[in-house]
């Protein structure tokens, strides 16, 4: 394909997340392979400094930013990119950025990190479990139950900026091609109403490649953030139950680390070691050092870069059959699944681990195999090319369309 100038267009979170990582790794690698990208880049930490009249405009600005519609506008004109790619609009650009690009004949491809146009938290979790009810009913749901921030208000705001631009066609007409990081994601999606036809499926990839991991591993590994959603208690849970010591080392923090710890110490569990957030690198030998990881998560994940970590050290998962982690994690051969929640099924698929290490190894192998396969640098190259081939064709198929309807009404008016 012909070298290309890219827009990449992300509002950053208050806390640095994996969709940050994403961005940036998908810049590095269009870069690498001969195109350009140039950045139009909000943070949400601007909110924390704001004062009373911004506070007070943030809840309409969510349903249409007129300050980034103006800076997308500016900046379009100037770079003129042949494509603009969305990482996030939430809250500080806002689908307004979309019609900027419209306007200016430019694509647009939407990548759909999290569940955000189809629920306001943007997680389907609610109350320690996964909730569809947004979906299934309305976006009112979430709103009756403060699923943002706990908070009604800030949940009506961004409900309404969704209720909005369903009647506006802002995601079915706007938006030229989405990438969705799972099948999971995509089915969610088109029952949700975006166009079938629109949606791509694109995983995330790793790069640079660690490399596979060597011997059968000394422990059993958690990776992520130490709260509800993730499973950090369920583990712990899980480890009570285990008939034999099995070490297992927690890299990560969160709100429920030091709750855990001393559930640890006062129940005698001493063979769990909580260490603190770690570097990559850290994380990375920790994997290459480990027999199998612990994937607990209780809610839809979207792709975790740990689990592409794991793959790519050749490590073998335990996961939750749930969501986007049943479809990436192959039973039986790349690791093995666990009921959602159930601490007692946990335990005894990490008790069948620990002691089949021939099999584990076989599933090493395995999962090394399935990250050569699908999540390089250079397999995901050709799927992002794949992707915006058919956003530029769609987008001109759409010009063609739109200038055909205005020919025939200009020959329907009367003379």
């Amino acid at each position: 394909m012909r070298s290309l100038k890219i827009l990449s267009i992300h509002n950053r979170y208050q806390q640095h997340g994996g969709e940050d990582v994403v961005m940036q790794s998908e810049r590095q690698l269009l870069v690498s392979f001969g195109h350009r990208v140039v950045e139009y880049v909000r943070n949400s930490e601007e909110i924390r400094n704001y004062g009373l009249r911004d506070t007070v405009t943030l809840g309409p600005r969510t349903v249409w930013a007129w300050d980034s519609y103006r800076e997308v506008k500016r900046c379009l004109k100037t770079e003129q990119p042949h494509l603009a790619h969305f990482h996030n609009t939430f809250p500080l650009i806002s689908p307004a950025a979309y019609y900027a690009c419209r306007e200016a004949g430019v694509p647009v491809v939407q990548t759909l990190h999290n569940y955000r146009l189809v629920c306001p938290a943007a997680t389907f979790f609610r109350h320690g479990q996964v909730c569809e009810e947004c979906m299934e009913h309305t976006l009112w749901r979430g709103v009756r139950y403060g699923c943002y921030r706990k908070s009604r208000p800030a949940t009506a705001a961004v409900a309404l900026m969704l209720v909005l631009h369903r009647w506006r066609k802002t995601w079915t007409q706007q938006v030229d091609a989405y990438i969705a990081l799972t099948q999971f994601a995509r089915s969610k999606f088109v029952a949700a109403g975006l166009p079938a036809e629109k949606i791509a499926v694109k995983p995330n990839f790793l790069d640079p490649d660690p490399g596979p991991r060597n011997g059968d591993g000394e422990y059993a590994l958690f990776v992520g953030r130490v709260q509800d959603e993730k499973g950090a208690g369920l583990l712990v849970d899980a480890w009570r139950r285990l008939p034999k010591k099995i070490p297992l080392r927690v890299i990560g923090d969160g709100v429920q680390r030091g709750e855990l710890e001393a559930k640890v110490s006062r129940e005698g569990v001493s063979s769990i070691s909580f260490e603190g957030h770690q570097g990559r690198g850290r994380v990375l030998e920790a994997m290459k050092g480990a027999r199998f990881l612990i994937f607990p998560s209780k809610w839809y994940e979207g792709f975790p870069v740990t689990i592409v970590e794991a793959l790519a050290c050749g490590l073998p998962i335990v996961g939750s059959r749930l969501g986007a982690i049943q479809e990436i994690v192959d039973e039986g051969r790349t690791g093995l699944h666990f009921r959602p929640g159930d601490s007692l099924d946990l335990a005894e698929k990490v008790d069948w681990a620990w002691a089949h290490p021939e099999r584990m190894k076989e599933m090493s192998r395995q999962a090394r195999a399935e990250f050569e396969a699908k999540y390089t640098r250079e397999r995901n190259y050709e799927l992002l090319m794949e992707i915006y081939e058919r956003a530029i064709a769609n987008h001109e198929k759409a010009r063609d369309i739109a200038a055909h309807s205005t020919d025939e009404e200009e020959r329907a008016k009367p003379d």
